[in-house]
């Protein structure tokens, strides 16, 4: 989606990755397939490319470190990959710069464990300190009688314990910083999950302007904090006193701005694209609009009835290319504009609904 949206500017699009036929690579004029660990092939990839950026922040930091070296810009930093790709670096980084975290405290053994949860207490969320995302590496204590078994869950790996916030809505801040600071935003996004993979998102948020004012202002604050170049997703739990406490930072465009394809004026892979080239921003004006995730449990009883929703009007259909659907694996995404957020997500709903059917 990002090659895709910077073709149109004039620029040529290369990927890298260990997939081959990934869908970047479909798209791609040039399609590197190596391992992240293969350090002469990230060499000689970035050294065929103008500027580097990134789709997931588990690429290893080493990859970007190659390509400063070889004076190639990497947007955003190879500094915010490094922070954002581990939850105990993130959690202290925000931290530092009080912005509003949960309770949390780092725990390198099941000793640790236990004075972490006489300290925060319970109910409260272990999570592993690396490669955790939708819900991954995550186990719930509600008694301290369940520290060696949640500890054993996550494979006695370094971790981060966590009170557990007790929230009305999740929402995301996606915002971008260009090179000469300018900041953008595409407001609060409403956020609905189902076994903690993003399934619903609604635009603009239903919560209240100012609760929506202090999400893009902590966003504004991590992105000029962390000095990012480019896309960052900020997610948040909205508390029921109007506050927000930031659950997690993605240094990317994230699966909750898909929906700004059809629904603002500058889409968020535009966007990217912009910024990591150095190029101004764009208008980040957004209509009414709705997303939900197509999940490979869609495909279980044969291919989706996508004649259903073509047919729909005011419905768009993005397919990412993905060899193999398998449960709870994004395969892709439709997004419907309305007048309201209301009638936007009931559009969507009966739209993936209708694939089954």
């Amino acid at each position: 989606m990002l090659g895709l949206a910077a073709a149109p500017l004039g620029y040529r699009f290369a990927c890298y990755g260990p997939e081959a036929d990934s869908p970047a690579g479909q798209v791609a004029e040039l399609d590197s397939v190596a391992a992240y660990d293969d350090r002469a092939a990230v060499r000689t990839f970035v050294q065929q490319v103008d500027v580097v950026t990134f789709e997931f922040e588990n690429v290893p930091a080493h990859v970007a470190e190659i390509a400063a070296r070889a004076g190639v810009p990497v947007r955003p930093a190879g500094r915010v990959l490094h922070t954002t790709q581990q939850r105990l670096r993130e959690k202290e980084f925000l931290h530092r710069h009080n912005l509003p975290v949960a309770p949390f405290a780092a725990v390198h053994s099941l000793a640790d464990l236990h004075t972490a949860l006489d300290l925060i207490g319970t109910p409260a969320i272990l999570k592993t300190a690396d490669f955790g995302y939708d819900g991954k590496g995550q186990v719930r204590i509600d008694a301290p009688a369940q520290a060696e078994a949640a500890w054993d869950a996550i494979g006695r790996k370094d971790a981060v314990l966590e009170q557990l916030i007790v929230f009305t809505h999740e929402i995301s801040v996606v915002a971008a910083r260009g090179i000469d600071g300018a900041f953008a935003h595409y407001g609060a996004l409403e956020n609905q999950h189902v076994n903690h993979i993003l399934d619903v998102t609604v635009a603009p948020a239903r919560i209240a302007p100012a609760t929506a004012w202090l999400a893009i202002e902590s966003a504004r604050t991590v992105l000029a904090a962390l000095d990012v170049v480019g896309i960052l997703c900020v997610e948040f739990f909205v508390l029921a006193d109007g506050g927000v406490v930031i659950n997690e930072l993605a240094p990317r465009p994230h699966n909750s701005g898909h929906l700004t394809i059809e629904a603002a004026v500058t889409s968020q892979f535009e966007q990217q694209a912009r910024a990591v080239c150095g190029v101004a921003l764009g208008d980040t004006t957004l209509r009414p609009a709705a997303m939900v995730n197509l999940l490979g449990d869609l495909w279980q009883n044969g291919e989706p009835a996508w004649g259903a929703v073509l047919a729909m009007p005011n419905v768009h259909l993005h397919l990412y290319g993905k060899r193999t659907a398998r449960p709870g694996r994004k395969m892709g995404h439709l997004t419907a504009v309305a007048d309201t957020p209301d009638a936007a997500e009931a559009i969507v709903r009966a739209a993936r609904a209708a694939l089954t059917r």
